[in-house]
């Protein structure tokens, strides 16, 4: 067993070397980033890299895992002890957020694009990403049900299909035109407009009862 220094400093390098990776994937896309090149972005040989990952392959499914892990804990650690509206809003926000910082909407959707029909490892990692995010959000507006807060007669599956279609077409629009679209803006009118239609019923109840008590 290595000692718990170098094993830490192991751990930092693999860390870097993908957070290095995704920039030029983001940048070059798959077929046009190296091994080469991602040794020179990091200021390291390709033993240094190969002595981490067997292959380029290998180096882009851990950084879809190291991606895709930050994703979904940023969004797990938002939504801890908050109300189901809430809940949504913070998602919103996490995603607006993750989109913006430095290259990653441009890592996504050109992983997307390129492998969907030439990498099935990276397909079945964000394929499971996506059915993972559905079913929280899922899970989310059914705790809303079931709290009273939300319409009982919603469809939360497809909702939740809903969710994660805006925020794939907004950070797409976001990536193709970041000057004059805003992605935090969209994202939150999106939520506001979906909570309106969630709680459409109970609003309405509220105001027949208050009319009555008028």
């Amino acid at each position: 067993m290595l000692p718990e220094g170098r094993s830490r400093r192991s751990g930092d390098g693999r860390r870097d070397l993908t957070a290095i990776a995704i920039s030029c994937f983001a940048r070059y896309g798959y077929q046009g980033t190296s091994i080469d090149r991602i040794a020179r972005e990091a200021g390291v040989t390709k033993g240094a890299i190969y002595h981490h990952f067997r292959s380029k392959e290998d180096l882009l499914a851990a950084a879809v895992m190291d991606r895709i892990g930050e994703f979904e804990t940023r969004v797990q650690s938002a939504c801890r002890a908050a109300a189901p509206d809430e809940s949504l809003r913070r998602i919103a926000e996490v995603c607006a957020q993750h989109a913006t910082s430095e290259d990653r909407p441009r890592f996504a959707i050109k992983l997307m694009v390129e492998s969907i029909e030439t990498n099935d490892p990276v397909v079945e990692e964000m394929r499971g990403m996506m059915r993972r995010f559905r079913a929280f959000l899922r899970n989310i507006i059914r705790a809303g049900q079931d709290g009273a807060l939300f319409r009982a007669d919603a469809d939360a599956d497809a909702l939740a299909a809903l969710f994660t279609s805006a925020v794939i077409g907004a950070e797409t629009q976001f990536y193709l035109d970041p000057k004059r679209f805003s992605l935090e803006h969209t994202l939150e009118t999106f939520v506001d407009q979906m909570l309106d239609n969630l709680r459409l019923a109970g609003a309405a109840q509220a105001r027949e009862g208050g009319a009555i008590r008028d």
